[in-house]
């Protein structure tokens, strides 16, 4: 197939979305676990969201920014999966050069907003641990909702600027993107002008945004191994046992982000899926696993799913 480039040096109309090259005869039936994953990660999420919502006990800090994340995560599958989808059964790899940039923004300001809420937990695990006297009186509910709010005024408010500084580009190259999806850093190779606003808008948005999350992260998680070191075993256990899950939502969007970026900065190569094999997972890993992470590892969730299993079966 004959892929469209634009003829003149102007702005964009469309964009071509790829699968994995090279392997355009199993895209039809790679579509089949893709929409599994799909399913998976909204159900999951809303069964969490649920959860959450009607169990008493769960109306905690950590549980209320759970709850936040796993909305994130279902607005990111929503938002990517189903045109995923529709390239491998469909062959529909057209978009239109606005949908491309909503669907940018998107992505990227809700991987802003998982960063934030992410940083979050973090510091009400280290409140939690460092100082549980004082845990209930410093994050209230109204603050929890503060934070939540502004996790989605930071993430919009820096991802902003890209759509815009993408649509005062020309292009007259290959329209063809190497991902399923719209992402600012593959996009903006494809112009025939400078990039160096968007190459240094992006780089300040990594090291301050999702960087200064990650440095703040670790160091709450060093506060609390100092604080957990004065401990009992059996406390210093039960306190960093509240952590696993958190530890696995970090490592499960962080790892995967700072891998593709890596990728796109310095690892991509002609005729090489790594690039698109990162993307994905970087996208669809989070919103899969971090249900069935918090499912397993929080008692309170995995009773009342088991419960919910219990009377689906009985009936």
């Amino acid at each position: 197939m004959s892929s469209p480039r634009a003829s003149h040096r102007g702005p964009a109309t469309m964009f071509i979305l790829v699968g994995f090259p090279g392997m355009e005869d199993s895209h039809f039936r790679l579509a089949f676990p893709l929409c599994f994953l799909f399913m998976v990660a909204v159900l999951g999420n809303c069964t969490v969201i649920y959860i959450i919502k009607v169990e008493r006990s769960l109306h905690e800090p950590m549980y209320l920014f759970l709850c936040m994340l796993a909305a994130i995560d279902i607005m990111i599958a929503l938002s990517t999966m189903p045109k995923m989808m529709a390239i491998f059964w469909f062959k529909s790899t057209n978009i239109a050069f606005d949908a491309c940039l909503v669907q940018m923004f998107c992505i990227h300001s809700l991987s802003g907003m998982e960063s934030t809420i992410l940083l979050a937990m973090a510091f009400d695990r280290y409140i939690a641990i460092c100082y549980p006297l004082s845990h209930s009186s410093i994050l209230t509910t109204p603050r929890i909702a503060k934070i939540g709010l502004l996790a989605i005024i930071r993430g919009a408010a820096l991802m902003g600027p890209l759509p815009i500084f993408i649509k005062r580009l020309p292009f007259c190259r290959s329209n063809i993107l190497s991902h399923s999806y719209c992402l600012h850093q593959d996009v903006m190779k494809l112009a025939c002008a400078s990039i160096k606003v968007n190459v240094i808008y992006g780089l300040v948005v990594i090291i301050f945004a999702i960087g200064l999350d990650s440095l703040l992260i670790s160091l709450s998680y060093f506060f609390i191994l100092k604080a957990a070191l004065g401990l009992t075993q059996e406390a210093r256990v039960k306190a960093l046992g509240t952590c696993i899950s958190h530890i696995c939502a970090v490592f499960l969007f962080y790892v995967p982000f700072i891998g593709l970026s890596m990728v796109h900065r310095f690892g991509k190569t002609h005729g090489s899926n790594i690039h698109t094999v990162m993307a994905n997972v970087h996208l669809l890993v989070p919103p899969v696993l971090n249900p069935l992470v918090y499912g397993v590892k929080t008692k309170q969730i995995r009773h009342r799913m088991l419960r919910a299993f219990c009377r689906m079966k009985s009936c």
